[in-house]
């Protein structure tokens, strides 16, 4: 139990009393990094923008301003200006309206913006998913990285009430 240098095969069979084989992935990485003496992978957000692609990045930024209050406000502005601009009360100035009411040019507009951020409102979700995947696998390996730590300091504090026993009850046995 005096050994500091473990291999992560002897880690496994010390600690979870299985082969490094037998394990899945995810142990298998914690215990290469425990016998590395590496504390800790990158950060999960740090991760996952290793992995993202101008298209991720831009489906992020699209989402994060489409579902804003200043996005809904400014749109109500831009809509309520159209409709002004193209309605009857202009045409008392002289102005004819290029898109008079029903707007079919701005239903037109409506439905092609929709048409477009659905999608990429559904790709930042799926990567906000890819993301808490990603937590949930970093928040796995810091919890059984801790929980193979306290086993390892249980089974050092078991080894030395042991050597202590032992020394303990040595002075006895001369005694007699």
């Amino acid at each position: 139990m005096h050994k500091t240098e473990w291999t992560a095969n002897e880690l496994c069979e010390e600690l979870l009393g299985r082969k490094l084989i037998d394990v899945d992935a995810e142990e298998r990485r914690v215990l290469e990094r425990i016998a590395s003496g590496v504390v800790m992978g990158p950060d999960a957000q740090e991760e996952a923008s290793l992995h993202a692609s101008f298209g991720d990045r831009l489906a992020d930024r699209v989402a994060a301003i489409g579902g804003s209050w200043g996005f809904i406000i400014a749109f109500g502005v831009v809509l309520g200006g159209w409709m002004l601009v193209n309605s009857r009360i202009l045409e008392d100035f002289g102005l004819h309206p290029f898109d008079a009411y029903p707007y079919i040019f701005l239903n037109l507009m409506l439905s092609m913006l929709a048409a477009i951020q659905a999608p990429v409102i559904m790709m930042s979700q799926n990567r906000a998913s890819d993301k808490d995947r990603i937590a949930a696998r970093h928040d796995y390996e810091v919890n059984l990285r801790t929980q193979l730590e306290i086993i390892r300091l249980h089974k050092r504090m078991d080894h030395l009430f042991e050597v202590l026993e032992a020394k303990s009850c040595a002075p006895d046995a001369r005694e007699r």
